[in-house]
C-alpha cells in the first residue's frame, strides 16, 4: 500500500526542495564566511562588491586591489589603487580563483567574495610549486588521484641541521591570551608538532629557553615588531616565517578555541588547526590549492582542519624525506575507501529521493 500524502510531508520537509531524481550535496562544507563577517570588520566591506566585473567602478575595489597585492596576486599594483575593475584586476581575480580552487570566472561572484572575506593566514600565496614525480608503490596507489597542489617558499628553504634533525620550540611566557591556560596551549602545540614529526624524520622538543629556541611561538595584537601588523578579529589569523627564521605569531585579537563542543562563540577559531598550518610554514611549505589540505590559506570560523592530508604529507616529505615509521600508502587507501563510500551513499540517497518523487506523482 502506498503511504498517504500526509505521511510524506515530514520526509519532504527533511529533504528540502529537490529537482526530480536529482540531488546536489556538499560534504563537510564549513559555514560560509559571509555569515560570520558581522563579528569582524577586517574585510566585511568587500561584500558590496558582489558581481563586480571588468568595466565596473565600485567603491571598495581599490581596497580589494590592496588585498590582492598583499597576498601575491597583483605584483606591481598602482601606488594609489583606483576603484576601477580593469584588465589587471581581472587577471588577479582569475589567479586568485585558480589558486583557491574556485570557478575561474574573473568576476567577484559569491563564492569568490565569500573566500576573500574568510579569515586566513597572513603568508602570501605567491609561493612556487614543483613538478612532482611519484614512483613505486606510491605512484601505483596514487593512480587516478588529484595532482599534488603543495608549494614551497622561494628557493625551497628547509632546516638542515645534522641528522637526526631535532628542532626546539618554545611558547612565549608573556605573549599569551588570558582565557587559555598555558598548559592548554602547550598541549595544542605538542599535538600539532607531533603530526608533522609522524611523517618526516624531524623531532620537536619543547624548551623553556624562549630566545634560544629554534621555533618561537607567541600571541600578539596589532603591530608587534616584525613589520607585519595583525588586523583584529576574523582577518589574518596568524603568520610564520620560512626556515630558518623560526617565528610563529598568532593574532591575540581572535577568539581562540581548543574545543568547539564547549566553545559558544560562533566567531571562534580553532587553535590547533592554525597551529598545525603555521608549523607547515616553519618547515618550508607554502600554501596549497587543495581546499582539504591543512596548508590551504583560509579557515572559516569554527572549522577544524588539523589532520594532515596526502597533499600536506607529500609536500613536507619532498623537503625532508619520509619518516621510516610512516606509510603514505595507507592514506591513499583510506582516501580511496572514503571516496567509494561517499559515492555509494550518494547513489543510495538519490534512489530514495527518486522513489519519493514517484510516490508523490502517483498520489497526486
Amino acid at each position: 500500500m502506498l503511504p498517504c500524502r500526509a505521511c510524506l510531508v515530514p520526509l519532504l520537509l527533511l529533504l528540502g526542495p529537490l529537482p526530480v531524481c536529482c540531488i546536489h550535496l556538499v560534504a563537510d562544507a564549513p559555514v560560509t564566511a559571509t555569515a560570520h563577517r558581522q563579528d569582524g570588520a577586517a574585510w566585511r566591506s568587500f561584500q558590496q562588491l558582489l558581481d563586480a566585473r571588468r568595466g565596473s567602478h565600485v567603491t571598495g575595489l581599490g581596497e580589494l586591489k590592496r588585498y590582492l597585492e598583499r597576498f601575491g596576486y597583483m605584483p606591481g599594483a598602482e601606488h594609489e589603487p583606483t576603484d576601477a575593475f580593469d584588465a589587471h584586476m581581472e587577471a588577479a581575480v582569475r589567479r586568485y580563483q585558480s589558486m583557491l580552487s574556485l570557478p575561474v570566472t574573473g568576476q567577484l561572484d559569491s563564492a569568490t567574495l565569500d573566500r576573500i572575506m574568510a579569515p586566513r593566514c597572513g603568508v602570501g600565496d605567491d609561493a612556487h610549486g614543483v613538478p612532482v614525480s611519484l614512483s613505486g608503490t606510491a605512484a601505483a596507489s596514487r593512480a587516478g588521484a588529484a595532482v599534488s597542489r603543495f608549494t614551497f617558499f622561494k628557493g625551497e628553504p628547509r632546516w638542515t641541521q645534522p641528522v637526526p634533525l631535532v628542532l626546539t620550540y618554545a611558547i612565549s611566557p608573556t605573549a599569551t591570551v588570558d582565557y587559555l591556560p598555558a598548559e592548554t596551549v602547550r598541549a595544542v602545540f605538542q599535538r600539532a608538532f607531533a603530526r608533522w614529526a609522524r611523517v618526516i624524520p624531524v623531532g620537536f622538543v619543547e624548551t623553556d629557553s624562549y630566545y634560544e629556541a629554534d621555533i618561537r611561538v607567541g600571541f600578539y595584537v596589532g603591530g608587534h615588531g616584525d613589520g607585519i601588523p595583525f588586523d583584529g578579529p576574523l582577518g589574518v589569523l596568524g603568520h610564520a616565517f620560512s626556515p630558518k627564521n623560526g617565528r610563529l605569531h598568532l593574532d591575540a585579537a581572535e577568539r581562540w578555541a581548543v574545543d568547539m563542543d564547549t566553545e559558544t562563540a560562533h566567531s571562534a577559531v580553532d587553535l590547533e588547526s592554525v597551529a598545525t598550518h603555521e608549523i607547515g610554514h616553519i618547515l618550508g611549505l607554502g600554501h596549497s590549492s587543495s581546499p582539504k589540505a591543512v596548508m590551504y590559506p583560509s579557515l572559516s570560523p569554527r572549522e577544524k582542519k588539523a589532520e594532515l592530508t596526502v597533499d600536506d604529507i607529500e609536500g613536507v616529505q619532498w623537503l625532508y624525506g619520509p619518516n621510516p615509521g610512516f606509510s603514505l600508502s595507507s592514506l591513499y587507501q583510506q582516501d580511496s575507501s572514503k571516496a567509494k563510500g561517499r559515492s555509494s551513499w550518494l547513489a543510495g540517497l538519490a534512489s530514495l529521493v527518486c522513489a519519493v518523487m514517484v510516490i508523490i506523482a502517483v498520489q497526486l
